[in-house]
C-alpha cells in the first residue's frame, strides 16, 4: 500500500514541473505525494495573488484522498504579502483540509532556525520586484540579507528549464562576489520550489563549508516532521536538513 507511513498532500502551481518529481525521489519508503494544482503561468505578485484564490479548494480536494498534512509548496506566493499572510495561509489551507498545514515560507524559517542561520546569502530566479519582497520578509524575521541575486525569469516554465548546475553556479557566483568571509556568513537560501536544487545541495555545503536550505528541501522536512516521520531517511537530498 502507497503512503502506509505518511500521505503528504502538496499544493503546486500549475506550471511547475519540479516539486513532484524532486519530492518522489527524495522521500523515506512508506511515504507518498499527492498533489492539485493552482493555475498559474507568470511568477508575478498579480499571478500569485490569483493563484492563491483557488488554495483552499486544493486543501479540500486533497483531503479527499486522506493525507496527513499539506504544503503549500510556493515560495513566492506564501510570502508575497508578509509574515502574516504566509502565517495566514497555513492556518485557511489546515482548516479547510482538516489536516496540519505548513506553507513553504514559513517551512524556509523553521530551517534557517534549525540551522542557526541568521546572516545569509539569497538566490532566486524572480523578477527583482519579488525578490525584493523575500528580502524584506526574511529580514522582518530578523534575519540579515548580506548577498542577494535573482534571474529576472518571470515565466515559470522557464524557471523548471533551469537544472540544479544552474543553481549552483547562482549561488558560487553570488557569495564569490559579494568578497565575504565565510564567518560573516551562516548560510544560504535557494528560493522557489521550481527550481531544481537537490542534486546541488551537498556540493554547494561542501565546497563552502556552510548550510544550503532550499524551497523544496525546506518544504519536505517540514511536512515530514509534521507527519513524524524522520527526516535523516532522506540522505544525499537535504544537506544538512
Amino acid at each position: 500500500m502507497f503512503g502506509w507511513r505518511a500521505r503528504l498532500g502538496i499544493v503546486v502551481p500549475s506550471s511547475n514541473s519540479t516539486v513532484e518529481p524532486e519530492f518522489a525521489a527524495a522521500v523515506p519508503a512508506g511515504v507518498s505525494v499527492h498533489a492539485a494544482r493552482m493555475p498559474l503561468s507568470s511568477v508575478t505578485a498579480s499571478g500569485l495573488d490569483e493563484m492563491a484564490s483557488t488554495a483552499t479548494a486544493c486543501a479540500e480536494r486533497l483531503a479527499h484522498a486522506d493525507v496527513d498534512a499539506v504544503a503549500y509548496a510556493c515560495t513566492s506566493g506564501s510570502l508575497l504579502h508578509g509574515r502574516e499572510f504566509a502565517a495566514g495561509l497555513e492556518d485557511e489551507l489546515a482548516a479547510a483540509a482538516g489536516r496540519p498545514a505548513v506553507a513553504t515560507a514559513r517551512s524556509v524559517d523553521r530551517a534557517l532556525s534549525a540551522l542557526s542561520v541568521d546572516r545569509l546569502a539569497l538566490v532566486t530566479p524572480y523578477v527583482d520586484d519579488l525578490t525584493e519582497r523575500e528580502v524584506r520578509y526574511l529580514e522582518a524575521g530578523g534575519r540579515s540579507v548580506v548577498a542577494v541575486d535573482g534571474r529576472g525569469i518571470e515565466d515559470n516554465a522557464a524557471i523548471g528549464a533551469l537544472g540544479p548546475e544552474d543553481a549552483y553556479r547562482q549561488v558560487r557566483r553570488t557569495v564569490e562576489g559579494s568578497a565575504l568571509d565565510t564567518d560573516e556568513l551562516d548560510g544560504v537560501f535557494v528560493s522557489c520550489t521550481n527550481y531544481r536544487t537537490f542534486p546541488a545541495i551537498e556540493r554547494l555545503e561542501a565546497d563552502l563549508g556552510v548550510p544550503v536550505v532550499t524551497s523544496n528541501g525546506a518544504t519536505l522536512w517540514d511536512a515530514l516532521r509534521t507527519v513524524g516521520v524522520a527526516t535523516d531517511a532522506v540522505p544525499g537530498r537535504l544537506g544538512r536538513l
